[in-house]
């Protein structure tokens, strides 16, 4: 198993921008040198091929022709909604939620 010291536990937990107790620190070692273990199998996988897969599939994009459509009008639009100052359609603030 591949333990991390507790610096390198705490320099993650510092690029996380977490706060971790002693306690912590013991304890994600050893998760975290689990995690490694886990990723470092990638390695393992034996490639047949130096190519770079994109997509399993050979499909070609379809693009659709550009085509003009009627705008809707700022006065359509103004009827359906609840506020609207100058050519600005209000909406609720979102802010801090």
């Amino acid at each position: 198993m591949n333990k991390l010291t507790k610096e390198e536990v705490r320099h993650v937990a510092h690029l996380a921008r977490i706060k971790v107790t002693d306690e912590e620190i013991e304890k994600y070692q050893i998760d975290l040198g689990k995690l490694l273990e886990d990723v470092d199998k990638i390695n393992d996988i034996e490639v047949e091929t130096d190519e770079l897969l994109v997509t399993p599939v050979d499909q070609e994009a379809i693009l659709r022709n550009d085509q003009e459509t009627r705008s809707v009008n700022f006065d359509e639009i103004k009827k359906n909604v609840p506020a609207v100052t100058g050519n600005f359609v209000e909406v609720p603030v979102m802010i801090g939620e």
